[in-house]
C-alpha cells in the first residue's frame, strides 16, 4: 500500500489504518477507524463530497480524517476517485483477518422521498452493482457520475461485494444522501464484531 502505516490484525487489535498517497493529481492524507463514535474531520476542495464523507462516517459510527488537496480545476474527478482508493484500502488494512466480523449486510435508507439500499459482502472478492438513475447531473458544482467512481474503487481496494440501489426519489442531493447513510450503517454491522463466530465467517476458512 502506498505510505500505509498502521493496521489492525484480527478483533483483538485496534482496527484503524492510514495512508499518505501523492500523486502529480492528488495529494491526500488519510486516517480510518473501523470501530470509533462517529468524529470526522473531512478538509477536501469537493464541498459536496465533504458532506457526504460526514454522514458515512456518522451513521457508521466510525472515525475518519481525510485532509486532500486536488486537481479540481480540471474537475473534482481524481480527488472523488483517489479519495474512494485510498478509503477502501484502510478500511481493507483496518480489518486485517477479519476474525469474527459479521461479513454480511443489507441495510435500506429512506430520505425523505428517496430510498437507497447498500448490501455488503466483506468477501475479499471485489465487486460492485450500481443501480440508480438521478434526476439531475449535478448537485451544485458536484458531478453526479462521480457517486459512481467513488464507490467502485472503495469495493476495488476494499476487495468487498457491494450492491447500491436507489430505488427511487425524486430530489439529487436526497438520493445520494441516502446512499451514503446506507453504506455507513452496512458497512459498520459487516464489519461489526458477532461472539459466536469462532475465525472468519467463511466455511473456506479465508477470507
Amino acid at each position: 500500500m502506498d505510505g500505509a502505516i498502521g493496521a489492525g490484525e484480527s478483533k483483538e487489535h485496534t482496527r484503524t489504518a492510514g495512508i499518505s498517497r501523492k500523486t502529480n493529481e492528488t495529494d491526500i492524507q488519510l486516517k480510518f477507524g473501523v470501530d470509533g463514535t462517529g468524529q470526522a474531520v473531512i478538509e477536501t476542495d469537493v464541498p459536496f463530497l465533504n458532506h457526504m464523507l460526514d454522514l458515512f462516517t456518522k451513521h457508521g459510527q466510525f472515525d475518519l480524517t481525510v485532509k486532500a488537496k486536488g486537481d479540481v480545476d480540471i474537475d473534482d474527478h481524481h480527488t472523488v476517485e483517489d479519495i474512494g482508493i485510498c478509503l477502501g484500502q484502510t478500511l481493507r488494512e483496518a480489518l486485517g483477518d477479519k476474525k469474527g466480523i459479521k461479513r454480511y449486510a443489507s441495510v435500506f435508507i429512506p430520505m425523505d422521498e428517496a430510498l437507497a439500499q447498500v448490501v455488503i459482502d466483506v468477501s475479499n472478492r471485489p465487486h460492485f452493482e450500481y443501480r440508480a438513475s438521478y434526476p439531475s447531473a449535478r448537485v451544485g458544482t458536484f458531478d453526479t457520475e462521480l457517486v459512481h467512481e467513488f464507490l467502485w474503487k472503495l469495493a476495488l481496494e476494499a476487495r468487498i461485494t457491494l450492491h447500491v440501489i436507489v430505488h427511487y426519489g425524486q430530489n439529487t442531493h436526497h438520493m445520494i444522501e441516502a446512499v451514503f447513510k446506507a453504506l455507513g450503517r452496512a458497512l459498520d454491522e459487516a464489519t461489526s464484531i458477532d461472539p459466536r463466530v469462532t475465525g472468519v465467517p467463511s466455511t473456506k476458512g479465508v477470507l
